[in-house]
C-alpha cells in the first residue's frame, strides 16, 4: 500500500532507522519510540503514516526487494548471453547493500518473522518465486526444461544457502564475495555438458 503524503525524504529516514533499528536491537525490541529517535521524528507520525509497527516493517522488505531487482535491471543488458544473465542474477544478490551487516541482520530477522506473519510471509514467496523465475528463464536458453528447472532450484538454493551462511558468520566482515564466487562457479559447472 503506497504511503501517501510522506516525503520521499522522510520515507527513506524511516525505512533507515527501522533496519538500523532491527540490526541493533532485533526485531522484537525494535519499537516505534527506537526507530522514530533514530530517525529524528515523532512516533506519532509513523503511526500516522504507516498505522503501526508492522506495516512499516513490511515497507522496508518491499524497499529492500525494490532494490534487489533494481539491482538486477541495472545489470541487465539487451542481447546478453545467458550465462552473463545468470551471473548478473548472482551479483544483484550480493550487493554491498545486500551484504551490508544492517541489511543482512534485517534481513535474518524478517524471515525468521515470516512465520508468523502472513504479509511477511508472503513478500518472501514473491522474493523466492522471482529469483526461481529469473534462474529458470536464464538456464531454460541453453537447457532443456527439466533440467534447467533443476538448475534454477539447485542455484537458488546455493544463492540463498552461501548468503545465508556469510550472514550468519561471526567473523565482523563475513565473506561474502566468496559466497558469490561459489555460486557463480556453480552455474557454470551447471551450464557445462557431462562429457
Amino acid at each position: 500500500m503506497p504511503i501517501v503524503g510522506v516525503s520521499e525524504k522522510r520515507r527513506q529516514q524511516l525505512i533507515q532507522a527501522t533496519i538500523s533499528s532491527v540490526a541493533e536491537f532485533g526485531l522484537q525490541h525494535t519499537t516505534l519510540n527506537r526507530i522514530s529517535a533514530q530517525a529524528g521524528m515523532s512516533s506519532g507520525i509513523i503511526s500516522h503514516y504507516f498505522g503501526g509497527k508492522q506495516a512499516l516493517i513490511e515497507a522496508v522488505v518491499r524497499e529492500l526487494l525494490s532494490a534487489l531487482g533494481a539491482a538486477l535491471r541495472q545489470r541487465l543488458r539487451p542481447g546478453m548471453s545467458p550465462q552473463a544473465r545468470l551471473m548478473a542474477i548472482v551479483e544483484a544478490n550480493f550487493t554491498p547493500l545486500q551484504c551490508s551487516r544492517a541489511v543482512a541482520r534485517t534481513w535474518l530477522a524478517f524471515w525468521a518473522q515470516a512465520s508468523h506473519e502472513p504479509d511477511l510471509a508472503r513478500l518472501q514467496r514473491i522474493n523466492q518465486r522471482r529469483l526461481l523465475s529469473n534462474l529458470a528463464c536464464s538456464f531454460g536458453v541453453s537447457l532443456p526444461r527439466q533440467q534447467a528447472l533443476a538448475a534454477a532450484q539447485q542455484s537458488a538454493a546455493m544463492i540463498d544457502g552461501f548468503w545465508l551462511r556469510s550472514a550468519l558468520s561471526p567473523s565482523p566482515e563475513p565473506d561474502f564475495s566468496r559466497a558469490e564466487r561459489l555460486c557463480k562457479l556453480f552455474i557454470l559447472q551447471r551450464l557445462t555438458p557431462a562429457e
